[in-house]
């Protein structure tokens, strides 16, 4: 429900930039998939987060180290929260509530709080009309930690070259005719090795310490892989420039693993919106996308949770779906981060140097936009799903590895043809729809 912009500064709240603003947010569900979490925290009176018509409901965002917080500004639309909680955590699972009420009754609310921590949300229990909740902004006010995160130590792989001095791009790409509607291209790859309790990003050197995974792309990754391996090993992908690592927690029907049939589809694609400021990835760069121990909730409120499981027409599951059509496939999409930090080919925790754009924009903290994975994968299983389940655990902890070994010219000419040419790709770089704009590759999937 949308009924007018409010004023956006009440006498006596704090003034400044809040820590919340442009800050990576997360929301427990959105108004017709519509009005994101994000347009809570982006410092305009206009736009809004508007969550679906039950309680409870959350808002949080991520203000990317600890914070002393002293104030909290919530700008309300019409549909607002009649009994609510201010909770803060330092991780997202475990939340201490520094401000609760039973009786608000909307409008802009300054709230003077005493609390600590990472995370911040906006926690509904009741709400005040029968719509949802809909917030304008949700600012948050105090002091980061000056203690900076440490950058150096075990994990950390720095960049040779570092990229710096990038600002994030905040242009829109003018019109086209015809209209760009896509800017990317696939890399179609088959499973290189199966049942593999290796995981050589997270459990580096240390063979069978991992759950089982399926690997495609190159056909040698194993626990001691490294970049100079990758390289010279081969790939099960079409395109032999790409020798990168892809891996996955294996699918099991009970007892038996079940492998995806042939080549599966990695999209790349760009995640912001001015596809044109989209940087191919630098040589050695890896990632986790997910978690094995995701909850539920963590999965579907996800940025990177596109449309979740599918098969027939069960579709938008957040977890296995119980029984599936016979003869239908188990489908997922999924998307990683788009936002690289710069200077770190890996980090600690394997996710930190790489973020989720905010409104189609990468934060400051995370100013490189590279290409967007985007897995869409394909298990031959179907009927009653009851005994189907992931190396890791329940469909929700699904997660995938990424290390890049691809030919960096290769890369270079398909991310600059079809992201930054706004093209909708195939592994050739080639747009069936735009023809007359040629192909990136010749008919080998090779440079010509």
């Amino acid at each position: 429900m949308l009924v007018g912009a409010i004023e956006l500064q009440a006498a006596g709240a704090a003034v400044g930039t809040p820590l919340s603003q442009g800050r990576p947010a997360l929301a427990s569900s959105t108004e017709l998939g519509e009005s994101p979490a994000a347009a809570a925290f982006d410092g305009n009176g206009t736009t809004r987060w508007g969550s679906s018509w039950s309680d409870p409901q959350w808002l949080r965002v991520d203000l990317g180290a600890t914070a002393t917080i002293s104030e909290v500004v919530l700008q309300w639309e019409a549909a607002y929260a009649r009994a609510f909680q201010i909770q803060t955590s330092p991780d997202s699972n475990i939340w201490t509530t520094i401000y609760s009420t039973t009786n608000a009754t909307g409008g802009t609310q300054n709230l003077t709080v005493s609390g600590s921590g990472r995370y911040v949300r906006m926690y509904g229990t009741q709400r005040g009309t029968g719509y949802g909740y809909s917030l304008y902004e949700f600012k948050v006010y105090g002091t980061l930690s000056t203690t900076p995160p440490p950058t150096g130590g075990p994990g950390y792989v720095p960049a040779n070259p570092p990229v710096t001095g990038v600002v994030p791009s905040t242009a829109t790409p003018p019109p086209t005719n015809p209209p760009t509607t896509h800017h990317e291209f696939q890399a179609n790859c088959s499973v290189s090795r199966s049942n593999l309790n290796d995981d050589p990003i997270v459990f580096f050197g240390l063979p069978g310490a991992s759950h089982s995974h399926t690997f495609m792309g190159n056909t040698t990754t194993n626990a001691n892989t490294t970049l100079p391996s990758l390289q010279a090993g081969g790939t099960s992908c079409i395109t032999p420039g790409d020798k990168t690592g892809y891996w996955m927690p294996t699918l099991y029907n009970g007892d038996v693993a079940v492998q995806p049939v042939g080549r599966q589809v990695i999209y790349y694609k760009s995640g912001v919106i001015d596809y044109r400021s989209v940087r191919p990835f630098p040589a050695g760069l890896r990632y986790v996308v997910g978690s094995p121990s995701a909850t539920l909730d963590d999965f579907r409120n996800s940025p990177g949770a596109v449309e979740g499981f599918e098969c027939g027409d069960s579709v938008r599951n957040w977890d296995i779906p119980a029984n599936c059509v016979a003869g239908s496939q188990l489908n997922l999409r999924f998307q990683a981060p788009s936002c690289w930090d710069g200077r770190y080919l890996d980090t600690p925790d394997h996710k930190s140097h790489m973020a989720y754009p905010v409104i189609g924009v990468c934060p400051s903290s995370h100013p490189v936009a590279v290409p967007m994975i985007e897995f869409k994968m394909a298990w031959p299983v179907s009927g009653n799903m009851a005994n189907v389940r992931f190396a890791s655990g329940r469909g929700y902890s699904f997660h995938y590895d990424v290390y890049n070994a691809w030919d960096p010219p290769t890369l270079a000419a398909l991310s600059s043809h079809c992201i930054n040419g706004g093209l909708q790709c195939d592994p050739r770089g080639f747009d069936q729809y735009k023809p007359n704009r040629g192909a990136a590759l010749n008919e080998n999937y090779v440079l010509p």
